[in-house]
């Protein structure tokens, strides 16, 4: 059997009774991780993130870029790419981590092909950023059971979208529980192209619960990832519903790792 996947914690909603962030990061490392994520930078304790990063050793595996605008707007391209530019430089000393966009909502009388268009112009430009900076961009498709109408909801458009756009810089994040509530099957819509998911978040379906709690089949979807031959970290993107040592024993044995 190949080897289990390193686990990151999203440490907005997990080991939230350890208290501010830089503390859930060193609860974190305590429970065994070595990896975790978490989503807005400008409330957060950078300082204090990248001091409790150096005690424990810890890498992050993502971290959004704030503010979000859209991509498919014009009137936002350039506070988009700004934004980028802003959260490759608070970042930084975090390590470098990963930068996760997302893509805005639609824009009514727009078409698809102007839609498409106008994303991979924002995601080259953003793209360019990341290449000179040495930095990973992540983009994030999600669901319209949150977000109605939310642009990018769809794991083929966002690898259409990735290839593109044809920077190295640029992958896609392949959220299972997003991907689930379109009723997408994760064989189908990653064949022949996992070389373009830099990063794999997990969480249960309906609820977005820790996986072993709800109704998806976790050991297919855990084989399918790795017969396509996904090799990076599963981001524990969940809410708790158990005390956390529980929800953390349930999500390992539930995902093999």
């Amino acid at each position: 059997m190949s080897a289990a996947y390193a686990l990151s914690s999203c440490i907005e909603w997990q080991f939230t009774d350890a208290g501010a962030l830089d503390a859930r990061l060193r609860a974190a490392k305590a429970a065994g991780f070595e990896l975790a994520e978490f989503h807005l930078w400008r409330d957060k304790p950078i300082a204090a993130l990248a001091e409790a990063l150096a005690e424990t050793g810890m890498g992050l595996t993502g971290v959004c870029v704030d503010p979000r605008r859209s991509i498919v707007d014009p009137a936002e391209r350039a506070e988009m790419v700004t934004a980028v530019r802003e959260t490759i430089a608070a970042t930084r000393c975090l390590g470098k981590p990963a930068l996760i966009v997302a893509s805005g909502f639609r824009i009514e009388g727009m078409s698809e092909e102007e839609h498409f268009a106008n994303a991979v112009t924002a995601l080259r430009e953003a793209a360019d950023a990341a290449e000179e900076a040495g930095v990973m961009l992540l983009l994030e498709p999600l669901n319209t059971r949150l977000f109605a109408a939310m642009y990018l909801v769809s794991t083929k458009l966002g690898l259409d979208l990735v290839e593109a756009v044809g920077s190295p810089n640029l992958r896609l994040l392949y959220d299972v529980w997003h991907s689930a509530c379109m009723d997408e099957d994760i064989a189908e819509v990653l064949a022949g192209r996992v070389h373009l998911i830099a990063h794999v978040q997990v969480a249960d379906m309906d609820d977005r619960h820790e996986p072993g709690t709800g109704t998806l089949d976790w050991a297919k979807a855990m084989q399918t990832l790795r017969d396509l031959g996904y090799r990076g970290a599963i981001g524990l993107e969940y809410f708790p519903s158990l005390p956390m040592a529980a929800s953390l024993s349930l999500t390992r044995q539930t995902l093999g790792c």
